[in-house]
């Protein structure tokens, strides 16, 4: 886990924001997933925006080819499937269950997360264009 000042970003202040490939279909289907269970919680972003790419610089991570999504709470920035698991206990239903995967070793889950990240585009494709949200979801992008 990082932590970035409230001054360094304007996304840094606030609550919870997932950061993700707009581009990628995978991640797209798992943003729609959230929303649907989330009972508004989370706010979203896409990884290729302006901001976005300023927030990837800031943190040292490529800013193209995209290894993760970020989960921001409160100016603290979660990786992998740290923050897979941490959106998963905020859910409703039994999808809170899942964060019980924080007791397996980081490492262990992270080999899993990566092997996803690497073949994302190969199981579910990939888009021209990052996601336009709905009239309904404008709201809950930044």
């Amino acid at each position: 886990m990082t932590t970035i000042a409230p001054g360094t970003h304007e996304w840094a202040a606030l609550e919870r924001l997932i950061v993700f490939d707009g581009l990628c279909k995978w991640c797209n289907a798992w943003v729609t997933f959230i929303m649907a269970r989330d009972r508004g919680r989370f706010r979203f972003a896409t990884l290729q925006s302006d901001k976005g790419q300023a927030l990837l610089r800031l943190l040292g991570l490529p800013i193209q080819d995209f290894e993760t999504f970020l989960l921001l709470e409160r100016g603290q920035v979660f990786t992998k499937s740290t923050a897979a698991l941490r959106i998963a206990r905020r859910l409703s239903g039994g999808w809170p269950l899942c964060a019980l995967l924080v007791l397996v070793p980081r490492s262990l889950r992270d080999i899993v997360y990566d092997y996803v990240a690497r073949h994302r585009y190969r199981l579910m494709g990939k888009s021209k264009a990052c996601r336009i949200p709905t009239a309904e979801e404008r709201s809950r992008f930044v």
